[in-house]
């Protein structure tokens, strides 16, 4: 069978050579997408773009067939937060990100929209939306993907309205897009293991489901609705593997990148499995 459109891949390393490095590890896993931080979420100075590698590792996932790598900005970002210097902060590394991306050619920051730290969610919503007025221009060759996130501590953008409520405040909404993931929308409350279908269609009546651009795939190590952020591997949590290959092999996913953030160094047998290569 041919899964030559279901783009699958792991979160890699960019350890010494960049981007360069990234599309090997990706090459040992027979994966055709992946995902990078291009910065330490422990903060400190970024390492130059220019360092990254990028012409080589271009030819080399031309060669490979490797398409649309994703990356995620810093969790250290929070344009929610009520204190000035922590929003400044994350405005300024968004802002800088995007150039980062941008010169490495590549098309989507996946980001967590924030969390309120005690304000509440209609508080950081406006924060979150704000600050992304006052970055984007307009000009952008990419997308900021909102994360939908699974209801843990303060966070916001959990559910589907909540990261509607966003992108309706936001100028340039033709540059956010939004990124799932079945950890967190099952942590969350969305039944994406017995309703992926209805929740695709809650998707495209709330959002609009030209606006999903990236997936991660993850099992979730807590049960349905527990609002805990616990990623499990794939057949050794509450989603299941089965339920799991189900959503990789979605109709509405081909063609967008599904991005493995699993634990236990096991992305090359996860992806053996879900593209039934066992």
């Amino acid at each position: 069978m041919n899964y030559d459109d279901i783009l699958l891949g792991a979160n890699v390393s960019i350890a010494k050579t960049g981007l360069l490095a990234a599309v090997e590890e990706t090459i040992s896993y027979g994966a055709n997408t992946f995902m990078i931080y291009t910065r330490s979420n422990r903060g400190g100075k970024a390492r130059p773009i220019e360092q990254f590698h990028r012409d080589e590792a271009v030819l080399l996932m031309q060669r490979h067939s490797i398409v649309d790598p994703v990356v995620h900005l810093s969790y250290l970002v929070n344009l929610a937060s009520p204190k000035t210097e922590t929003r400044s902060y994350g405005i300024d590394v968004l802002r800088e990100e995007i150039q980062r991306v941008e010169y490495l050619g590549l098309r989507y920051i996946v980001m967590h929209p924030g969390s309120h730290v005690g304000e509440g969610k209609d508080f950081a919503i406006q924060q979150i939306a704000d600050a992304l007025n006052e970055i984007l221009t307009g000009n952008e060759k990419l997308w900021i993907c909102l994360e939908t996130m699974a209801g843990d501590g303060s966070k916001v953008g959990n559910s589907l309205e909540e990261i509607a409520s966003i992108i309706d405040r936001v100028q340039h909404q033709d540059k956010l897009a939004v990124c799932i993931d079945t950890c967190h929308n099952y942590s969350y409350g969305y039944d994406v293991v017995n309703d992926f279908d209805g929740f695709l269609e809650a998707f495209d009546r709330v959002i609009g489901i030209d606006r999903l651009k990236v997936v991660h795939i993850n099992d979730s190590k807590n049960p349905f609705g527990s609002r805990k952020d616990r990623h499990a591997n794939v057949g050794e949590g509450t989603l299941g593997a089965e339920a799991i290959k189900r959503i990789v092999h979605h109709p509405q996913l081909r063609g967008i990148p599904q991005i493995l953030e699993t634990p236990n160094g096991k992305y090359k047998e996860e992806i053996d499995f879900l593209l039934d290569r066992n």
